[in-house]
Order: structure tokens, then sequence, then C-alpha cells
């Protein structure tokens, strides 16, 4: 039975105002007012790309975007690589597999505000990890790592990093639903162990993990709590992204054109990696 068209759209018409209206409005809105020179308490006036010019020449955009590429690269690389082995080794259904699948979700439930205080009293001066390497080296260690400029980097990318638990499930879920006997085929011909993870199954779950990449990149794209709840941007703007700039330009500087101008980069940003992901993962093709 052919359904008429006209009233496919009907029933999508409630979605696609909604969509309209939560997401096309406001983007079009920053889009808009990205060419203006808007402060809460003056008139909007329109200043043409001199907006995009200045953050071209602003140093702080320079480094808040090489921030966020750098972590972007990482969520996208070892992120996504941590998640993809830990749901290879959970679906060999060892004793005690469904503990650790929970057990790796834990981190991605707990509140950017509850995980950022636990990580500021693990890298605290008479922290957790200072006492373990005072343990090891034998000699007092007393390192403000998220008040120095050279470790900053290093608390900050762990607080997200290396718990992957939502790519495992994701993952995890697509290896599942791959049939037996494609794996049992190829364990006739000969193939074993990693050898039918990275033939077999990994080939066909292609789409997955290209998903889990755009999910895990552009979640940098909007990672602000964590950084505002332990360095805000420093020491300097030693651990400045974007988002976080942005928030400082148009809410403390009270400079909306410019914040919204930088709205729109990351926006032109994380379009350009989903399609980039696209393309390299061949999500449009069929895996058989």
């Amino acid at each position: 039975m052919r359904i008429k068209k006209h009233i496919l759209f009907v029933f999508l018409l409630p979605c696609l105002l909604l969509f309209a209206l939560i997401y096309l409005l406001p983007i079009g809105v920053v889009a808009v007012t990205s060419f203006t020179s808007w402060k809460i308490g003056t008139d909007i006036r329109f200043c043409g790309v001199d907006n995009y010019l200045q953050a071209v020449k602003d140093p702080n955009v320079g480094v808040a975007l090489l921030h966020t590429l750098f972590w972007v690269v990482l969520q996208a690389t070892v992120h996504v690589a941590l998640g993809v082995t830990l749901a290879l080794i959970l679906s060999r259904r060892r004793r005690g597999w469904r503990a650790i699948r929970t057990i790796s979700m834990i981190p991605n439930i707990i509140p950017a505000s509850a995980l950022a205080i636990i990580f500021l009293r693990v890298f605290d001066a008479n922290g957790l990890i200072n006492s373990l390497l005072q343990a090891v080296t034998g000699k007092p260690v007393q390192i403000q790592w998220y008040f120095q400029v050279k470790t900053a980097m290093i608390p900050v990318t762990l607080s997200w990093l290396i718990y992957s638990g939502l790519i495992t499930i994701l993952v995890l879920a697509a290896i599942m639903g791959v049939s037996s006997e494609l794996s049992d085929s190829a364990k006739i011909d000969g193939a074993r162990g990693l050898q039918i993870d990275f033939l077999v199954i990994l080939p066909i779950i292609r789409n997955t993990i290209g998903t889990a990449v755009i999910i895990a990149a552009t979640s940098m794209l909007k990672e602000f709590e964590l950084i505002f709840l332990t360095t805000n941007g420093g020491p300097g703007n030693k651990t400045l992204n974007m988002p976080l700039y942005l928030y400082k330009t148009s809410l403390i500087e009270n400079n909306y054109g410019y914040g919204n101008a930088m709205g729109v980069m990351l926006i032109v940003l994380g379009v350009g990696i989903v399609f980039a992901v696209n393309k390299l993962f061949r999500m449009d093709e069929s895996v058989y």
C-alpha cells in the first residue's frame, strides 16, 4: 500500500515545526546577529564582517580554537579507541562482563559539577595523585596540577578522555547484533581472535564506529562545565576552549555580536566534522 506524500507531510509537520523553532530559528538569529555590534543596553548596529576579522586577530580565539581542535582529535581517536577496545573485550562475555559494562557507565552518569569536585580533590596538592607519586619516588610531591601552566592540560583532559562508557555501549550493541554465522565462517577459514575482530566484526560495524566518532568529537565543541568549574580556562588561557571563551565574551564582557560570531564558527566546525567523518567511514555505503 503506497502512502500519499501529503499524508506523510501532515504527520511530519509537528516535528518539523518543533525543529524549526528550537534549532533553525535560534541558529538563524545567531548567524544574523554575528554581523552586528550587539551589547545589552545599546542599539544593535550592523557591522559587516568586523566580528570575524576581530576573531582572526584575537590571540585568545586562536588559543581556544587550537585547544578545542586538540581535544576533538583526542576524543575522535583515543577516546573512541578505548571504547571500541572495551566493547570487543566485553563481547567475549567472560565472567563478570555485565558488571564491568555497568561500572564503565558510572562516570558518564555523574553530574559534571560532582565530577569536577572529584577531580579537584584527586589532583589537589595533597590529593591522591601526589600521594601516589610520593609513595613511588619517596620524595614530597606538592604539584598544583590544575593551577600550574605546565600541568593544567593533563587533569582537564583526563576528566573526560578515558571515560568512554557511552561509546562502549554503542559499539557493544552493534557487535552483539552481528550474526554469529559470520564469525563461525571466519573460524572455519582459519581466522582467530584479533583477525576476526579486525577483518570481520569492525568492518561490519563501521557505521556505528563512525557515529561514535561524531558523538565523541562534537562533544568537545560544547565542553564547558568541567573546564569552567576547575580551571575557568586558566592558568592564563592554557585550558581555554571556544565554548568557554564564547561564554566569557557574551555574558561577562556583554559582547553578544562577537560571541555569536564565535558561535557560528563552532557550528561550521561541527558540520565540517560530521561531513569529514561521513566521508572517512563511508557511512552512506552499505557494509555488506
